[in-house]
């Protein structure tokens, strides 16, 4: 099975449940934050990372529901190391701290917090809240957190009811490619 076949087939079995306490499924906001990763004119291997960046939602059962969260479910962790063994780390690294780019952001950028969906000021708290002076200094030491990120903003944005975008099919050969790169 491709990679393309193996991710096809995750968002079959799982994308189609709702994206935890938004109103859009976890497939619409992989389409959408991908979508705005094109758009920006971003590196194949950033347009990927957003399409994948919760790809740890899938290959790893969390609660549906997300009143039922008592801690953080460590997604981009789970994810980052999924993608790892399929996909180069410009697509990994980025996913790998795109909830640390969340806090960082609350920290560093004002309206940032203001701007976040009441599903991600709920799992903010879960995640450690916005990062203290020296998380923010040690966060600017990782290599892509400057992708990571231009990934957060395009998760954020990715929650858009009824936007038509193209489909996973569309991002295929975008995925095999970089597979083989791996």
């Amino acid at each position: 099975m491709s990679l393309a076949d193996e991710v096809c087939k995750l968002f079959e079995q799982r994308g189609s449940s709702a994206y935890f306490g938004e109103r859009i499924t976890m497939t619409e906001h992989a389409l959408q934050a991908a979508w705005f990763a094109r758009e920006e004119s971003a590196p194949p291997e950033l347009v990927v990372a957003a399409l994948l960046h919760d790809i740890g939602h899938l290959v790893e059962a969390v609660p549906d529901d997300l009143n039922d969260w008592k801690t953080d479910a460590h997604h981009e962790e789970i994810g980052a190391r999924w993608l790892e063994q399929r996909l180069p780390p410009e697509v990994s690294g980025p996913v790998r701290l795109h909830v640390p780019a969340k806090r960082y952001l609350c920290a560093t950028d004002r309206n940032y917090v203001a701007m976040l969906s009441q599903a991600s000021v709920l799992t903010l708290n879960l995640q450690g809240g916005p990062m203290n002076g020296n998380e923010v200094l040690q966060f600017e030491t990782e290599p892509f957190y400057k992708e990571a990120v231009r990934l957060r903003r395009w998760d954020d944005q990715g929650k858009v009811v009824g936007l038509k975008i193209p489909g996973l099919d569309e991002y295929r050969e975008l995925i095999e490619k970089l597979a083989r790169r791996a």
